[in-house]
């Protein structure tokens, strides 16, 4: 292996959490240095997007299909409701005095590493300057910060590693790249709804995207680090030119004092991509279809990531198919990515009418099975169970076990049901580079935003679980290398409120009413 790979495995290997141990972090949380969750620039001149009222239409079922819904031309309208859709706030809550935002797109801990630029023409009724624009979700608008020519749209995407770090230590990384998936999924779906294509663009590398979306001179613990740039219904040939930019506006500080985590930097600057692809073309698949008239957009503004749930509920095995057939690959928001799919889904089921308690296997790209199979334990049995390929692999009440690799969390066994979501790890990494790390994480948090929508339009609710103890699923399943890995786990079921919480409207702040703007 090179340096940079061998910089990546010894990351992945030191922040695993252990049934005796868990990854370094500050085992505390320091008020004191409580990152801003709010990146702003200061003089850079802000236009105001329109705030917009969820409607009936269009369904739901078009997040799958955006040929479905015809196009949209690119203007204030659509573009507030671009964002509005995907990284804008959902609500406010309160306890005791304190509050906090939720957004539309899911984060780790709720702390947001994910910052979203926009990259334009002019936009009729929002402003006649093409070029960069930061979206500031706090204000819903967008920030100027440098003019240019250009000819198509796009967002880009990067990360602040120190919002996730200050919670989690070392273990942020892995996190900070969820949320990417979680964003770059939810940018994909608002697409779709307006008639439009998303997909990543692969001709650049990560030194020109910094200079692109302007955060190449930004040093320092609180510097963004470039992430990806999604091409808004283009395919991926551009004609950008990443030159160094004329900028407007400076970063606002987000804490006063930081614990800097070294080996952040380290697997940072390893995944540094340097080279580029065209990437993989993935063929078209069947986009689920079964929720034909509920409205997409309350779905996406009223997803929550739950923190219990009620140990009772179960699910029917339609819905639960339903829900597995939406994460299969070759439909939006998967057809954003320009890889082949890399991430199984072993699913714990708890509570599936008619569908027996046990330990299960989806393989999301057939290719990987006979691996999976010689990867895992000689005596699960590889029973398919119906069209999609699912497997049974063992039958028998599993909750103990995803309660016991998920750190002991009760939420993992209360729900329907659990997953731990299993990547083909070591051959992609050895196969495109350790830059490929970062995008395997991407994989799954699209595959995490879709487990959320798709919870909410059943009726329950869903979160994301990134405390787990990485090799004990490994034993669950009898993986002993590097081949496949565990990434990111997840629960369904019906979750329990805390009533003690208050919600309030996310832009009330604003003093503004919906559809109007400056």
């Amino acid at each position: 292996m090179n340096n940079a790979l061998t910089a990546i495995i010894d990351y992945h290997q030191r922040t695993k959490h252990h049934l005796d141990r868990s990854a370094r972090s500050l085992g505390y949380l320091d008020w004191a240095t409580q990152p801003d969750p709010f990146r702003r620039f200061a003089d850079a001149t802000l236009h105001r997007l329109d705030l917009v009222d969820p409607a009936d239409q269009p369904y739901y079922d078009a997040i799958f299909d955006p040929g479905r819904t015809p196009a949209r031309p690119f203007d204030r309208a659509a573009v507030s409701q671009l964002f509005f859709d995907s990284m804008a706030l959902s609500a406010w809550k309160e306890f005791r005095g304190n509050r906090w935002a939720l957004r539309c797109n899911p984060s780790s801990g709720n702390l947001h590493p994910t910052e979203a630029y926009l990259i334009a023409p002019p936009v009729d009724g929002l402003t006649g300057e093409p070029g960069l624009y930061h979206y500031s979700p706090h204000e819903h608008g967008l920030e100027k910060r440098a003019t240019f020519e250009v000819d198509a749209a796009y967002v880009g995407l990067t990360s602040i590693y120190w919002r996730e770090s200050w919670k989690y230590g070392e273990r942020a990384f892995r996190y900070c790249h969820h949320d990417v998936g979680h964003a770059v999924a939810a940018i994909a779906i608002a697409a779709a709804l307006l008639g439009w294509r998303a997909r990543l663009v692969g001709c650049f590398d990560d030194d020109a995207l910094a200079r692109l979306m302007g955060v190449e001179t930004q040093i320092g613990i609180e510097a963004e680090h470039p992430d990806c740039l999604i091409a808004l219904d283009r395919n991926d040939v551009v004609s950008l030119n990443p030159a160094p930019l004329q900028l407007t506006g400076e970063p606002n500080r987000l804490s006063d004092s930081h614990h800097d985590w070294e080996i952040i930097d380290k697997v940072s600057t390893a995944a540094h991509r340097l080279v580029t692809n065209a990437g993989f073309e993935l063929p078209l698949g069947h986009p689920p279809a079964d929720h034909g008239e509920v409205s997409a957009r309350n779905i996406i503004r009223q997803r929550r990531s739950a923190v219990d749930m009620d140990g009772r509920t179960s699910i029917d095995q339609a819905t639960f198919n339903r829900i597995l057939g939406a994460v299969m690959p070759g439909h939006a928001p998967f057809d954003t990515l320009t890889w082949r799919p890399c991430v199984h889904l072993a699913i714990f089921v708890h509570r599936v009418a008619d569908l027996a308690p046990g330990l299960y296997m989806l393989v999301r790209n057939e290719d990987d099975e006979q691996r999976l199979r010689a990867a895992c334990h000689d005596e699960f049995t590889w029973q398919r169970i119906g069209e999609l390929p699912l497997y049974r692999l063992t039958e028998s009440d599993v909750r103990q076990a995803a309660k016991m690799v998920s750190c002991h969390q009760d939420i993992a066994s209360d729900g329907a049901f659990a997953m731990g979501m299993i990547a083909d790890f070591q051959t992609q990494l050895e196969t495109h580079g350790a830059w490929f790390y970062k995008r395997l994480f991407w994989e799954t948090g699209l595959l995490g935003q879709v487990l959320y929508l798709e919870a909410e339009a059943a009726g329950v609710s869903s979160t994301g679980i990134g405390c787990f103890f990485d090799d004990a699923m490994h034993d669950v399943l009898g993986i002993d290398d590097l081949a496949f890995q565990s990434l990111y786990h997840f629960t369904v079921g019906q979750r329990v409120d805390d009533l003690r919480l208050q919600t309030h409207p996310p832009y009330a702040h604003l003093h503004q009413s919906p559809s109007q703007g400056d």
